[in-house]
């Protein structure tokens, strides 16, 4: 760790632009120089831009994610060890996540190529992301986090005032941005929410989504790019997949999840010289020894019901892409 936050200050103070990725423990970060992505096998695309060379390999047909369903005793018993520890004191929020065995019809590059979704990154054949999630964004000395926490189905009748008065969603969301104000007050000055609670709509294989967000930002340094490595990780790992207290929770994580989380719910993003655009490592699917699976989530608190978490978990197993049929 401390040797990319060497790396990342000192390209930063240079003004070169480099490409960065940090699992969720902060073990395995990687740093590489922008000019020499395009033979690092990973492909990469932000806010609808290419960053790298794509792959040209075409689906015939639907992309179709199928699985089993995660087992539910299993779920529920590590549910009711989070609402346990809440109940001690321990944690007001805990993101507990899951990882799925999944079959998928096709490759991880054909579905690269044809998902739709604000930050995507393909690593090596490995693992695939397709996040919806910006993590932070500096734009001119100012930065910004995007929390996302509140998901339901577009389809539902009253959808938006359905989610947007759930006193579960409010306390988690709340939560949340409280978390990230005050991480953000570690390194920038002037911390304000910008934008409370408002919605996205993500498109998936199997229809729409709703997804509940804010806008928190602050004023950085003038000297910000000489330190860039040193304010990325001051704020991981990403407050909006673990809780808070955040030290507490992740040690609560660790103990409960079943699985290790490896990059997913890490980060990743561009520095260009002066900006940087960032994305949490959500929506992920991965390539094992037996088989690929998916990894997904959702965050706990006293006001959790365990059918409705369980159930979001599930639904967050998809692909955004537009069926051909």
């Amino acid at each position: 760790m401390e040797k990319a936050i060497f790396l990342m200050n000192q390209l930063g103070k240079e003004q070169r632009p480099f490409f960065f990725m940090v699992d969720f423990l902060e073990n395995k970060p990687l740093v590489i120089l922008l000019e020499e992505m395009e033979q690092s096998l990973i492909q990469l695309e932000m806010q609808g831009v290419s960053i790298t060379k794509v792959q040209h390999v075409e689906k015939e047909g639907d992309i179709s994610i199928f699985h089993n369903g995660y087992s539910h005793t299993s779920y529920a018993a590590q549910f009711e060890r989070v609402v346990l520890d809440i109940r001690r004191g321990n944690s007001f929020l805990v993101n507990l996540t899951c990882e799925t065995p999944i079959h998928l019809n096709c490759g991880l590059q054909e579905i690269y190529n044809q998902v739709r979704s604000k930050y995507k990154l393909l690593y090596r054949d490995q693992f695939m992301v397709f996040s919806p999630e910006t993590f932070v964004k500096i734009e001119n000395g100012i930065i910004a986090s995007f929390p996302m926490k509140g998901t339901i189905d577009a389809t539902l009748p009253n959808a938006v005032e359905i989610i947007l008065n759930n006193t579960k969603e409010k306390a988690e969301h709340s939560t949340v941005v409280d978390l990230i104000r005050n991480d953000l007050s570690m390194v920038a000055e002037n911390v304000r929410v910008s934008r409370f609670r408002y919605m996205e709509e993500i498109i998936t294989d199997t229809g729409r989504l709703l997804q509940v967000s804010s806008e928190i930002d602050g004023d950085l340094p003038d000297d910000y790019c000489a330190h860039i490595g040193d304010i990325l990780f001051k704020l991981l790992p990403a407050g909006s997949v673990t809780g808070a207290p955040k030290s507490k929770t992740v040690a609560i994580i660790r103990e409960i999840e079943t699985y290790e989380r490896g990059y997913y719910t890490g980060v990743f993003g561009v520095f260009d010289g002066k900006n940087l655009d960032s994305a949490v490592m959500i929506r992920f699917i991965e390539k094992t020894e037996n088989g690929f699976v998916y990894k997904s989530g959702g965050g706990i608190t006293a006001f959790s019901n365990l059918e409705d978490e369980y159930q979001e978990m599930l639904k967050k197993i998809y692909v955004p892409v537009n069926r051909k049929h």
